[in-house]
């Protein structure tokens, strides 16, 4: 039978070497679910709160566990309307979002575990899927590295490739050759949070120049084969109205900024800038996207934090045409369904995303997957807890074979970038 007979939590350790938290859910079939909550260094202000953890794994293994045995955990709407219930703060500080999404995860690996289904079968059901195109790190900065350049992160999509496995046969090389570019130029001072090469830039648009040479040492098309995407990850740098570029020792007003950006992607092929502006600047971000929007993803990450309402409104200003899913922003797998579907309804596209504390957990790659999310985020090429994701990703493309729609990477950027 498909009911809970018990929860655990659990202390563990992400990939910073910080402590977090597992959730464990047992059936009385004896079958299980399992999923542990990860944490972002660069945070919106509407994100749910993550609490102490020793703080977290009690609330598990104790007012968590005790209102959800007995219940089937394939009601996931249910038992997480629950979960909201028992915290009953907007912000999920009681309970601790980080105790809230590993519980809601866990339901939905225990579910799809009753179901003797992978985890993206059971949220896909009769669907046919497709698998999300990679945004990799190459690059780290910001948050991410010490705020050696002032940009979080400078990705690769690859644009023209066919499939999910060819996208990562030519970041591997991709990545290799930045790695190289970097090394004969001195440049390279190690590894970033999310293991893209970490570099010692003069500027961040020297950042741009060396994906640029990188992606055509590898022997690809800038722009053609594969292009870039940004995480600009502005709240980082925002003070006192105007942001405040350290590695550069400039300060810039929105405008600048936003010509600074337009600027960029005339001249480099880039397909994709996320949160270019603070995530209170509304208007500045509605600015940039009737300015960019026909050429590039303006994508939403602290602006929305993962909120349906907050989509609907910002489709009501026109600002943004893609919104990041982190199912740790909003604290339970249903809040982060329904900001997918609010992105669909406002017209909008999506991508779900790892966070730069992450560990060995897979989930957000079937999320992917089973909702038909196009796609995916989680880091770089290097790294235990990135590689287990792409590697997933591709455990999960030979076992759809000829069933699977096709790669989207084409159809989704053939419009974008075009000079």
């Amino acid at each position: 039978m498909a009911t809970i007979v018990d929860i655990r939590g659990r202390k563990v350790w992400d990939s910073r070497g910080r402590a977090t938290v597992e959730a464990e859910i047992t059936l009385k079939n004896g079958r299980q679910g399992r999923a542990i909550a990860p944490a972002g260094a660069s945070t919106g202000a509407g994100e749910a709160k993550s609490i102490d953890v020793a703080k977290a794994v009690a609330a598990i293994n104790g007012r968590i566990r005790t209102a959800l045995i007995g219940s089937d955990p394939r009601d996931q709407a249910t038992l997480d309307a629950r979960l909201v219930k028992l915290d009953g703060t907007a912000d999920r500080s009681r309970l601790g979002g980080n105790a809230i999404v590993a519980v809601s995860l866990a339901c939905a690996h225990a579910a799809a575990a009753a179901a003797r289904k992978p985890l993206w079968q059971h949220l896909a059901g009769e669907r046919k899927v497709a698998l999300p195109v990679p945004q990799i790190q190459i690059f780290g900065g910001g948050a991410h590295a010490g705020a050696r350049v002032d940009i979080q992160d400078y990705m690769v999509i690859c644009t023209g490739a066919g499939s999910f496995a060819e996208s990562l046969e030519w970041t591997a090389e991709i990545y290799r050759a930045a790695g190289a570019r970097m090394a004969r130029k001195g440049a390279l001072q190690g590894v970033a949070d999310e293991g893209g090469w970490w570099p010692a830039f003069k500027s961040n648009e020297e950042g741009l120049a060396e994906l640029t040479g990188a992606i055509a040492d590898a022997g690809f098309k800038p722009g053609t084969d594969a292009a870039i995407a940004l995480d600009i990850a502005a709240n980082q740098f925002y003070r006192d109205g105007r942001y405040r570029l350290a590695v550069e020792n400039r300060s810039l007003s929105a405008e600048q900024l936003h010509a600074m950006l337009l600027s960029w992607i005339e001249r480099y092929p880039i397909v994709s800038i996320e949160d270019p502006f603070a995530e209170h600047d509304a208007e500045a971000m509605a600015s940039f996207t009737r300015t960019a929007g026909s050429r590039v993803q303006v994508v939403g990450d602290d602006f929305f934090v993962t909120s349906a309402a907050r989509v609907a409104a910002a489709a009501a200003q026109g600002a943004c045409n893609t919104v990041l899913l982190k199912p740790n922003q909003v604290g339970t797998l249903t809040e982060t369904l329904a900001c997918w579907e609010a992105a669909k309804a406002a017209g909008y596209g999506a991508i779900v995303s790892a966070r730069s504390g992450e560990t060995e957990d897979v989930s957000i790659v079937h999320l992917a997957v089973g909702w038909g999310v196009p796609q995916l985020k989680v880091g770089s090429f290097a790294r235990s807890e990135r590689m287990a994701k792409w590697n997933e990703g591709l455990r999960i493309e030979e076992a759809l074979g000829a069933a699977a729609l096709p790669y989207p990477a084409r159809k989704l950027f053939r419009r974008l970038g075009q000079k």
